[in-house]
């Protein structure tokens, strides 16, 4: 994290353990507001990789699973980039910044990200470089959302996925469950500024309160425990406008074209409510109640404690295993509930 936008955190009551925002003080209550009401959340703990070149458009769509040349300064798009076998190393965000594509995703994938992109490039004009201290971004989300942001740049996005660059800032537009969500992108002065007008309503939460949101909005994301696990159709990326099916050759594209035009969905992601003390990992074990020890029935995802006490989780599950009564790390284990996600997944019934 840059220092100057770290110390405008702490002025804003920022507490870090070392580079790392833990919270602004009291991490119960930026829960329970994350859910209900206007919050402000500083996102330099995400990765940010910056592609650019003149083959940068040409040598991206022969590698991620979304048609790249549908992303513009004006539009945004989430993708992933799969291995052979068509699994995910990640899922992320793909923005174009004037010349430069832009990948936001969680940071532990980032190195692996750029280290194969950077493998193929051969004789291609394209370069893949770190940018996570490019530039500051941070989110805004709640019921007075889309007030404060046409309040304080004179326009909004509308449509989940558009892009709006005012006052030096880019204002991008990111799916939610129920109240509108924004993200922004900057140079430090306008960012500084904005953060500060946003902030007179809303109140700033850490990493978990954003984490939280992106459960509830049933937006995937890929951790070590769960790399290379799962196929673009099994997080529920061609429900969030992640796939193309009409672009050329990619790596995995072969397995993710079968699934979709040859065989039906058999696994995807739901969201849970998981019972008991101990936060899920990603990776770690879903079962039906009483089921084989030796043979899950799906895997974590992600998980975060909700304000209701039990932890909002989103799983990729054997459907027909959703139907019944599921246990998180153990066919005995903490109670799992399903809760319906704000979005339709195609092909699953």
């Amino acid at each position: 994290m840059r220092d100057d936008w770290k110390r405008h955190l702490i002025n804003a009551g920022a507490e870090f353990e070392g580079d790392l925002l833990r919270n602004f003080g009291n991490a119960e209550r930026e829960r329970r507001v994350a859910v209900n009401g206007d919050v402000i959340c500083d996102l330099s703990h995400r990765g940010l990789l910056e592609v650019r070149g003149k083959d940068a458009q040409s040598f991206l769509q022969g590698q991620f699973g979304n048609d790249i040349r549908e992303v513009t300064e004006n539009r945004s798009q989430l993708s992933s980039y799969s291995n052979p076998k068509g699994r995910a190393y990640a899922v992320f965000r793909v923005m174009l910044d004037r010349d430069a594509y832009l990948l936001e995703m969680n940071p532990e994938p980032v190195e692996t990200v750029r280290k194969r992109l950077t493998m193929f490039v051969m004789r291609a004009d394209v370069v893949v470089e770190n940018a996570e201290d490019s530039r500051i971004r941070f989110g805004l989300s709640g019921p007075t959302a889309e007030q404060q942001v046409a309040n304080a740049l004179g326009a909004l996005p509308t449509q989940v996925n558009d892009v709006l660059s005012r006052k030096g800032v880019s204002v991008l537009r990111v799916p939610q469950m129920v109240h509108p969500r924004f993200e922004f992108a900057g140079e430090i002065d306008a960012c500084q500024s904005l953060w500060d007008d946003l902030n007179v309503h809303s109140a700033p939460v850490g990493p978990d309160g954003w984490r939280l949101l992106d459960i509830l909005a049933g937006v995937p994301t890929i951790y070590p425990g769960t790399a290379e696990a799962f196929v673009p159709q099994m997080v529920n990326l061609h429900a969030l406008n992640g796939i193309s099916f009409n672009k050329g050759c990619y790596p995995g594209q072969e397995v993710v074209a079968r699934m979709h035009y040859l065989g039906k969905l058999k696994r995807r992601m739901f969201r849970l409510a998981i019972e008991g003390q101990e936060q899920p990992l990603p990776g770690s074990p879903v079962y039906r109640a009483g089921g084989d020890p030796g043979q899950p029935d799906g895997e974590i995802v992600d998980a975060v404690m909700h304000p209701d006490g039990l932890y909002a989780a989103l799983a990729v599950l054997q459907i027909a295993a959703s139907e019944e009564p599921l246990r998180w790390g153990s066919p005995n284990g903490s109670a799992a509930h399903v809760i319906p996600l704000p979005y339709t997944v195609p092909g699953s019934a």
